[in-house]
C-alpha cells in the first residue's frame, strides 16, 4: 500500500510528523508535486466559488494524486487547544473529499482536543488501520514527534541567525500553506531575496512565545493559527524593518487577524496581499517594489 500526501493545507503543518511516522513503520507514501497553474485549475473544477484559494489548491492537488496512490491521507482536524478551534476548511476537509471524490479511498485520523480526541491517541488508530500494532505505532509516533520537535528548533534557530544580521529583514507572516506554496509564497520570497532581503517566517516563532504575545495584542483568538499569526507579528514586529502578511481570498479567520494587526502596527511597515487568483504576478511585483522602496526611504504609512 502507498500512502498519497497532498502538498498543500494541513501538509505544510504536519508533513515532518507524517513522514517520520510512515517511515519509522517502513509504510511507503508518495508526495504530490509542487503547485502549478494546472492543480489550481483542477482544484477549481472541484469547487465552490465560495472556496477560498487554498482549498481550490488543496483540491487540485488531490486530483493529481489520486491515481499514483493506493490511499490519500485527509485528517479531519476540529480543535487543537481546549477553548480554541482551527479553520472550518479543516473541520470538514475528511468529508468535503470524502463527497468530492467517490472513487478514491482515505486514510483518516481525527484530533479533535475539546471533546478528547488527541494527537497521539488519532495516530495510534491511524496505525492500527494500517495494520500496526499499539507499541510499534506507539514507538513510531514518539519517533515521529522528536523529529518533529527538532525541526520546529532548526526554523528558531535559522530565525535567530538572522535577526543578529545587520541587514534589512521582512518578517513574512501567514499560514505555511500560502508561504510555502509553488505559486503563491515562493514567487514573493524569490523576489525579495534577489534584492537582497533577510526572511523571517511567522512559523519560526518559539511555540512556548505563543500566548504570552498574542495576549498583548488580543486575550479573545478563537483560531489557532490566526493566534499564531498574531503572536509572531507581535514578537517580531520590533525585531524587523518590515512586515508582509500573506492571505488567500475569502478566509474568514485571516480577515479579523489581518484587521486586528493592521490596526495594532502603529507605525511598523506592513504591506497586506490577498490572493484570490495567481494571474497577475505583475501588480504583485509592483507593490513589493513600492513596499522595499517605502523602507528604504524610512517612510511609515
Amino acid at each position: 500500500m502507498k500512502i498519497g500526501l497532498p502538498k498543500a493545507l494541513l501538509y505544510y503543518y504536519y508533513a515532518p510528523l507524517w513522514k517520520a511516522f510512515f517511515n519509522a513503520l517502513k509504510v511507503p507514501y508518495i508526495e504530490s508535486n509542487d503547485t502549478t497553474s494546472k492543480t489550481v485549475n483542477l482544484g477549481k473544477e472541484k469547487s465552490i466559488d465560495e472556496s477560498c484559494l487554498a482549498l481550490k489548491i488543496y483540491l487540485g492537488h488531490i486530483m493529481e494524486l489520486k491515481d499514483k496512490c493506493d490511499i490519500i491521507l485527509v485528517p479531519r482536524i476540529y480543535s487543537l487547544r481546549k477553548d480554541e478551534q482551527v479553520c472550518t476548511n479543516f473541520n470538514c476537509l475528511y468529508d468535503l473529499v470524502r463527497n468530492t471524490f467517490k472513487d478514491i479511498k482515505i486514510l483518516n485520523y481525527n484530533i479533535d482536543v475539546k471533546h478528547h480526541h488527541k494527537e497521539k491517541t488519532a495516530f495510534l488508530k491511524m496505525g492500527k488501520d494500517l495494520g500496526f500494532s499499539l507499541i510499534e505505532a506507539s514507538n513510531a509516533y514518539n519517533i515521529a514527534k522528536k523529529e518533529e520537535r527538532e525541526k520546529q528548533l532548526k526554523e528558531e534557530k535559522k530565525a535567530k541567525e538572522i535577526l543578529k544580521k545587520d541587514s534589512t529583514k521582512i518578517l513574512l507572516l501567514g499560514h505555511p500553506y500560502i508561504l510555502k506554496d509553488n505559486l503563491i509564497g515562493k514567487n514573493i520570497i524569490n523576489y525579495l531575496e534577489k534584492n537582497n532581503i533577510d526572511l523571517i517566517y511567522s512559523y519560526q516563532i518559539p511555540k512556548d512565545l505563543i500566548d504570552i504575545n498574542c495576549k498583548k495584542i488580543s486575550s479573545k483568538i478563537h483560531f489557532t493559527m490566526n493566534k499564531d499569526l498574531i503572536a509572531a507579528f507581535n514578537y517580531f514586529k520590533d525585531k524587523v524593518n518590515g512586515t508582509i502578511i500573506l492571505s488567500a481570498f475569502p478566509c474568514g479567520p485571516d480577515s479579523l487577524s489581518n484587521e486586528m494587526i493592521i490596526r495594532k502596527r502603529k507605525k511598523h511597515p506592513t504591506l497586506l496581499l490577498t490572493f484570490e487568483d495567481l494571474t497577475n504576478d505583475t501588480a504583485v511585483i509592483t507593490r513589493l517594489e513600492s513596499f522595499l522602496d517605502m523602507l528604504k526611504g524610512g517612510i511609515h504609512l
